[in-house]
């Protein structure tokens, strides 16, 4: 039987202590914006789609349940920064897509990358590496559960 690693050691606890670290740098900045961290991410992923995506598309690629993303889109809307639409050929089916207020929103979100940065003290090249190495251990684990 192998002895298990100490706290310190344990990956998983590194890259759960690390979300913590990132989400408390960023959440006095989202607060002024008056949005949540998964609101951030809604944004974000949102921003890449000039269309807008559905529910169930921003779930997937969040790795979230769609009944996580409903909820947040709804409050959104209420907020101005999302619209949703019934998808008229499968009612089923909501879209979502940025409003005006949502766009400016998302811009107002850039300095948040500087502030992991500087806080870090980490040169980007080197955070750029780190999330590669981060996004390459999450593919291949979501790889095995395919």
């Amino acid at each position: 039987m192998t002895t298990p690693l100490p706290l310190d050691e344990q990956l998983c606890f590194s890259l759960y202590a690390a979300t913590i670290a990132i989400n408390r740098t960023y959440k006095p900045m989202l607060d002024r914006m008056g949005i949540t961290y998964p609101q951030f991410l809604v944004l974000l992923t949102l921003s890449e789609a000039e269309e807008g995506l559905t529910i169930g598309a921003i779930a997937e690629r969040l790795a979230l349940e769609p009944s996580t993303i409903t909820p947040l889109a709804k409050r959104m809307e209420a907020a101005g920064l999302v619209s949703r639409l019934r998808n008229p050929d499968d009612e089923r089916q909501v879209r979502v897509q940025l409003t005006d207020a949502g766009r400016a929103r998302w811009a107002e979100t850039g300095c948040l990358a500087p502030t992991i940065v500087a806080r870090s003290g980490m040169t980007p090249e080197r955070l750029v590496a780190l999330n590669a190495e981060v996004t390459a251990l999450r593919r291949a684990l979501a790889e095995a559960f395919a």
